[in-house]
């Protein structure tokens, strides 16, 4: 009987370990993760600084970074979704500028995938606001 009480024991120790650690790593990989806000804000203050008035490709590149940099601050932050548009939704509460967070996520979309899309530099400083208060609102700046 003692050999029995042992091994229902050790099975039941092993049970309830394992759960316990199911439980914690539930918890770990559900809650946020820090983000080095050190490198966001050098990438961000070299993007910022890279936007020139007179140069068009400084405004594509600029949207296209921003758009990047928010993405992998999702990532970082352990946003599930397959696509950037979905971490984005997954955060969807968090966005104080959602709506031109999304219009910038737009602009960049069409500035990748369309072979005439241009940009001025008006609108990409009001996308480069909009990625700003986003990465701001993750916490990455």
């Amino acid at each position: 009987m003692d050999q029995t009480a042992a091994i229902i024991f050790f099975f039941a120790t092993i049970l309830i370990g394992g759960g316990l650690l199911f439980v914690f790593v539930s918890i770990a990989k559900n809650s946020p993760r820090e983000l080095d806000m050190e490198k966001y804000r050098s990438r961000w203050l070299s993007i910022e600084t890279a936007l020139s008035r007179n140069n068009e490709g400084s405004h594509i590149l600029c949207v296209l970074n921003a758009d990047k940099l928010l993405d992998q601050a999702l990532r970082d932050r352990g946003i599930a979704g397959k696509t950037m548009a979905e971490r984005m939704k997954n955060c969807q509460g968090k966005w104080t500028n959602g709506n031109g967070l999304w219009a910038a996520h737009k602009v960049r979309n069409r500035l990748a995938h369309e072979t005439d899309a241009s940009i001025d530099y008006d609108r990409s400083k009001q996308a480069l606001i909009a990625y700003k208060q986003g990465l701001k609102d993750l916490g990455a700046i």
